[in-house]
């Protein structure tokens, strides 16, 4: 069908009515984007002459995704969070800005105020038994230069797929950790290597995921980082495990170039007794590339509703 009937005078009288546009005050620009999304979405239901049935399951969906508080893990699984990224990459190439590591994208599960460490921290709190991970780095900047003082702010599920906070089960902070940079730049935690994990199977998510893209509703194995650093950009991004089956077929579309680590078995005693570990583990380095900020905004995360313990 066309969209011929959202273009006749009476619809269009009703929705410049719905955006306030008809008076004055108020803001312009935010009535603007309403009065765009009402038309988009009068448009949709014309031209697949969607049922008021259908209509008002959506709104039920709605009522659904707002009491799982889920959506913002329905924005990165519909591919909108990574979007933002493609579209700031667009932004900074057009602008001819430096490159470093690259962004991606932050998803919902971060809890601030993780407890903060000088160098070196334990991220596990020894409960599960899951295998030894020692991942360590560096944060410099394009010039290759050690970044001091920069946080390190890292986390990560448990073998079970799980994030602390969200599951009960788990200790405060578990698998939750920020890290501050010496003089050298680096950082390094003993922590465990975690699992990979699917939206809620019975959350609102699971229905979208399972009526658009069914394969696809896991996540991969992923480390999740913030890294900060006075006169740098903010950096949001995180790492990849290499060797998981959904590397790049995640739900997310997190996975990038230039965010994919190769953890290495370590068996050598020397190593493992000067890391003071119990026998082997799994080893995974990752460095960090923070470009300079051209503004004191552009040092600070974006803004967004995250949880705090």
């Amino acid at each position: 069908m066309s969209n011929a009937f959202v273009q006749q005078e009476a619809v269009q009288k009703l929705l410049r009515e719905g955006a306030g546009l008809h008076v004055p005050g108020g803001n312009e620009r935010f009535k603007a984007i309403i009065h765009r999304l009402l038309e988009n979405i009068c448009t949709l239901i014309d031209d697949y002459n969607i049922t008021e049935e259908e209509f008002w399951h959506a709104v039920n969906y709605l009522h659904a995704l707002g009491g799982r508080q889920e959506a913002a893990l329905l924005a990165a699984g519909l591919g909108l969070e990574h979007f933002l990224d493609l579209r700031q990459d667009a932004i900074d190439a057009a602008a001819r800005r430096e490159t470093g590591t690259p962004r991606t994208i932050e998803g919902p599960l971060y809890v601030a105020n993780a407890p903060l460490a000088e160098g070196h921290a334990r991220m596990d709190d020894g409960a599960d038994p899951g295998e030894v991970m020692w991942l360590h780095g560096q944060v410099k900047d394009t010039e290759g230069r050690p970044v001091a003082n920069a946080i390190v702010d890292i986390w990560h599920a448990n073998t079970l797929g799980n994030y602390s906070f969200f599951d009960p089960s788990q200790s405060e902070y578990n698998l939750r950790r920020r890290i501050r940079t010496g003089a050298d730049g680096r950082y390094s935690v003993r922590s465990i290597l975690p699992s990979g994990y699917g939206c809620p199977p019975d959350g609102p998510i699971a229905e979208i995921a399972g009526s658009v893209r069914p394969a696809t509703a896991t996540v991969r194995r992923i480390l999740h980082f913030f890294v900060s650093a006075s006169g740098h950009k903010h950096l949001t991004s995180q790492i990849n495990l290499s060797g998981d089956k959904y590397l790049w077929d995640d739900f997310a579309f997190a996975t990038r170039d230039g965010l994919i680590a190769d953890p290495i078995k370590v068996t050598d005693s020397e190593t493992i007794a000067q890391r003071d570990l119990e026998g082997e583990h799994t080893e995974v380095c990752f460095d960090f590339t923070l470009c300079k900020a051209l503004s004191a905004d552009e040092e600070q995360r974006g803004a967004r509703l995250r949880a705090k313990a």
